[in-house]
């Protein structure tokens, strides 16, 4: 039997698609889950399901006996700084604590790249870019990630990630779009991203992987996008809107239009801003392959975005 595998989050858009990658590869008794609440769908035959809570350390240390390897993606996002900080922060470190506890040999952790903060970026190299979070979901990650790093461990940061499932960067987009009057001209900014299913294989290769290093690694596919194909994907959901809208509009009117509006002017900032991180080590290095890139995948993903989507 190979390593037993402990995931946090697996009721989560990324999570649960690193549990099913993992039973589906690693064979479902080698998998333990880590849930707060039961799992919909129910784990797959044979998977573990260990109820806890990461701000529940005695459930921590229960979940972590027997394992060999912890995946961490869970964590609170657009939450309050408190229930940020209890989570991603507080429950990490005690989440580590009772990993190396148990003799677990492997700590793979998910965070983001927006600890870094704004940028512009451009082809950004791990190990050249200070932290600097903006918000309190990535200051709370922030820190989640030292504990992780002071035990070995190996930390990865997406941009931005997308698929069936992802209820945060399509929709938060179009809801964007839906704002304006017309199109948006996002200008030439050039965007990281990964598909969910890419990053669920990253996450598993770099927890089962013998050249696995310790540290931090971006994770994204090799080809930035550019924000007009982002831009296009995210006019075509816009529920049969596309013949009815006005003229194109800039950044610049963009923002003077929603300038009462902070969630549109979070994406505007980010929109117009280069976010290009380079780091072909998650691809090289873990067995797995970063798919054929954004143009090529987001297809299969529109009916369920379709589905999933109020523009409104």
């Amino acid at each position: 039997m190979g390593p037993r595998i402990l995931i946090t989050g697996a009721t989560g858009f990324i999570g649960s698609r690193v549990a099913a990658t993992a039973a589906a590869s690693a064979g479902p008794a080698s998998v333990r889950l880590l849930a707060r609440r039961p799992l919909t769908p129910p784990a797959a035959p044979g998977v573990e399901v260990a109820p806890g809570d990461l701000r529940d350390p005695d459930s921590l240390r229960r979940a972590c006996e027997g394992t060999d390897v912890l995946i961490h993606c869970a964590s609170a996002i657009g939450a309050d700084e408190d229930l940020s900080r209890a989570v991603n922060d507080e429950g990490t470190r005690a989440l580590v604590d009772a990993a190396v506890r148990a003799g677990v040999t492997r700590i793979v952790s998910l965070s983001t790249a927006s600890v870094h903060g704004r940028g512009p970026f451009r082809a950004a190299a791990p190990g050249t870019l200070p932290l600097a979070p903006g918000s309190a979901t990535s200051r709370t990650r922030a820190a989640g990630e030292r504990y992780v790093l002071d035990a070995g461990g190996t930390v990865l940061r997406p941009h931005l990630v997308y698929g069936t499932g992802d209820r945060q960067l399509m929709a938060g987009i179009v809801r964007l779009l839906a704002a304006l009057p017309g199109p948006l001209d996002g200008g030439s900014s050039l965007h990281s991203l990964v598909d969910v299913d890419s990053l669920a294989g990253a996450l598993l290769g770099a927890a089962l992987s013998p050249r696995t290093r310790p540290g931090a690694h971006y994770v994204n596919h090799p080809e930035p996008v550019p924000v007009a194909e982002l831009l296009a994907v995210a006019e075509t959901l816009l529920d049969g809107r596309a013949g009815t809208r006005g003229p194109t509009v800039d950044i610049a009117e963009a923002r003077e239009l929603l300038a009462d509006l902070p969630f549109a002017q979070h994406h505007l900032a980010m929109l117009a801003t280069d976010h290009w991180f380079e780091d072909d080590r998650p691809w090289r290095e873990w067995g797995r392959e970063p798919g054929p890139g954004f143009t090529a995948t987001i297809a299969d993903h529109l009916p369920w975005y379709r589905a999933a989507i109020d523009p409104s």
